[in-house]
Formats: structure tokens, C-alpha cells, sequence
């Protein structure tokens, strides 16, 4: 069971936290995690895209021409995929992207990103970060305190201060820890997890 230093938000030691090796020291396989962050990424596509088929596009009701005795080829409306204006054979539809995971297949990628943050050193679990008001001035001291330039922040609740005070600052999520996901761990190479919300985390996922 690894034993983790706690800080408060000026990054003095304040404590220590057991994190569970069945949440914070799983073997990482790599496969799991692309299929997991492929599914979030899929799910995210609009799939809005659209072409018109041949019934969709507007005119192209009359024949051009005769069928015989012009010269020319047959053809029995302007709007002929073959035409320039026509229709679009086989052009993309609006589906959904969506493919499903397993629930126990995400929950151990989830374990698996947890266990890569740790292993690496770029897990920082903080006391608390208070701030009195609203000001993006008041979280970038934080920042530099705690050594921030590119990372996700976990909290147990909506901390709404803290939200509205690091939403301007580029790099940076704040993210509620029953929010969380597998992309956002790995995307961001900091991860932040306020006491609170690290153990909210490990009790979640043993």
C-alpha cells in the first residue's frame, strides 16, 4: 500500500494518505487504455454529416432529352450521381459513433490511469484549495505554489470558486471526482487530487 504525502495549497506537508494498491498499483496494459479513451473519443463525434442522395436533391424531375436518336447517352434526370449537381452515391449519413465498454473494462482502465499518474510521480494530493472569491489571480498563485502548468484537479464536490477561478487559465480542468475519466487522467500529465476527492476515488473503485 503506497503512502502519499498530503499539502496544503502554499505545497507544505501537512499529512499523509494510504492509497490502495487495487485502485493506485495496477499492471498497465496499454490495450485497454486505447480501447477505453477510443470509446470516450467516439463518443464525443457529433456524427452530424450529411449528404443528399438522389430522392433528396432538389429538381431534375424531367428527362434531359429523348432516349434515342440525340447521339448521346441515355439519361433520365440532371440530378444522376454522374452529373455534375447531381446526387452523392454511398456519401456519409448522420449515425452515431458510439461503440459499448464493458463497465468492469472501464473501471479497470480508470485504475490503470490512476496507477500510471502514481508510478510516474505526477499524482500531488492537496489538503484543500480554499478561495475566498472568485478570482483568477487568486487561483494562478495556487498554481505556482503547487508547481501547475498543465493539469487536471479533482474535487469531491462542485467547488465552484475554484471552477470559476481556473476556467481562464489554459491547462487547467477542475473536475468532480464522480466525473471522472480515464481521458482527462491521461490527457493532462499533473494529476490533482484534493484529499476529499482521493478518497471518494478509492472507495469508488476497490
Amino acid at each position: 500500500m503506497a503512502t502519499v504525502s498530503i499539502f496544503d495549497q502554499a505545497k507544505k506537508e501537512v499529512g499523509s494518505i494510504e492509497l490502495a494498491p487495487e485502485v493506485f498499483e495496477v499492471e498497465i496494459r496499454p490495450e485497454i487504455l486505447h480501447l477505453v479513451v477510443r470509446a470516450h473519443l467516439a463518443a464525443k463525434r457529433a456524427g452530424t454529416h450529411a449528404t443528399k442522395m438522389r430522392g433528396q436533391v432538389r429538381g431534375g424531375g424531367k428527362k434531359p432529352w429523348r432516349q434515342k436518336g440525340t447521339g448521346r447517352a441515355r439519361a433520365g434526370s440532371i440530378r444522376s450521381p454522374l452529373w455534375r449537381g447531381g446526387a452523392i452515391l454511398f456519401g456519409p449519413q448522420p449515425r452515431s459513433y458510439e461503440f459499448k465498454v464493458n463497465k468492469k473494462i472501464r473501471s479497470l482502465a480508470l485504475r490503470m490511469a490512476l496507477s500510471s499518474r502514481l508510478s510516474g510521480d505526477n499524482l500531488l494530493v492537496v489538503k484543500s484549495i480554499d478561495l475566498p472569491e472568485v478570482k483568477t489571480k487568486g487561483f494562478v498563485q495556487v498554481a505556482k505554489a503547487l508547481g501547475l502548468e498543465k493539469a487536471l484537479i479533482v474535487s469531491a464536490d462542485p467547488a465552484n470558486n475554484l471552477v470559476l477561478s481556473a476556467r481562464n487559465i489554459p491547462g487547467i480542468k477542475v473536475l468532480e471526482a464522480d466525473k471522472l475519466n480515464v481521458y482527462d487522467v491521461l490527457y493532462y500529465p499533473k494529476l490533482v487530487l484534493l484529499e476529499s476527492a482521493a478518497r471518494e476515488v478509492q472507495e469508488r473503485l476497490k
